[in-house]
C-alpha cells in the first residue's frame, strides 16, 4: 500500500472550487498564521510586533511609518490581509486552469509558499519604499521560505481542495 502523503489517486476528482469560501477564508487564515509569524518573529529578534506592521506601511509611505503610532499599524495590518486575500485568489485562480494544485495540494502549496517568499523579499520589497533589510542570513532565510511554505502556502492550497471536494 502506497502511503505517501504527497501522492493522491488518479480517480480523485473535484468540483471547481467555490470562489468566495475559497478566497475569503484562505485570505484570513493566511492573514492571521503569517502575522503571527511575522509578529513572533520579530518579538524573538527582540523588537516590538508592531513595527512588523508598520514596516508593511512603510513599503508605501518610506521609514515615516515608523512614527506613525496605531494609524500605520493598523495600515499595515490592512494591507497585509490584503495580501493574504490576493495570495489566496492567486491559487484559487491558478487552480482553475491547474488541477494539479488541488490534486497534489500538500506539494504545490508548499512550493506556492516558497514562490510567495521569494517574490515578496526579493521582488516586491526591494521595489517598494520600505528601510532595507539586514544583509542576507541563511538562517533567515531558510526560517522565513518554511514559514511561508508551511503558513502560507500549504493552507491556503488544503483550503482550496477542501472547497473544490465534491464530485
Amino acid at each position: 500500500m502506497n502511503e505517501n502523503i504527497l501522492a493522491h489517486p488518479v480517480e480523485d476528482t473535484f468540483a471547481r472550487p467555490r470562489a468566495f469560501q475559497t478566497i475569503l477564508y484562505g485570505g484570513l487564515v493566511v492573514g492571521v498564521l503569517d502575522g503571527l509569524f511575522a509578529a513572533a518573529s520579530t518579538l524573538v529578534r527582540g523588537g516590538n510586533p508592531v513595527r512588523a506592521f508598520q514596516f508593511i506601511t512603510a513599503g508605501l509611505t518610506g521609514s515615516a511609518a515608523f512614527e506613525g503610532g496605531a494609524t500605520t499599524f493598523f495600515t499595515g495590518l490592512l494591507i497585509h490581509f490584503f495580501i493574504a486575500l490576493t495570495v489566496a485568489t492567486i491559487y484559487y485562480a491558478a487552480s482553475l486552469k491547474l488541477p494539479i494544485l488541488i490534486r497534489r495540494a500538500i506539494l504545490c502549496g508548499l512550493l506556492y509558499g516558497a514562490a510567495v517568499y521569494l517574490v515578496m523579499y526579493y521582488i516586491v520589497m526591494p521595489l517598494s519604499a520600505a528601510p532595507k533589510l539586514p544583509a542576507f542570513s541563511f538562517t533567515v532565510f531558510l526560517k522565513d521560505i518554511i514559514g511561508h511554505a508551511l503558513l502560507v502556502g500549504l493552507p491556503v492550497a488544503m483550503i482550496t481542495r477542501r472547497f473544490a471536494r465534491s464530485i
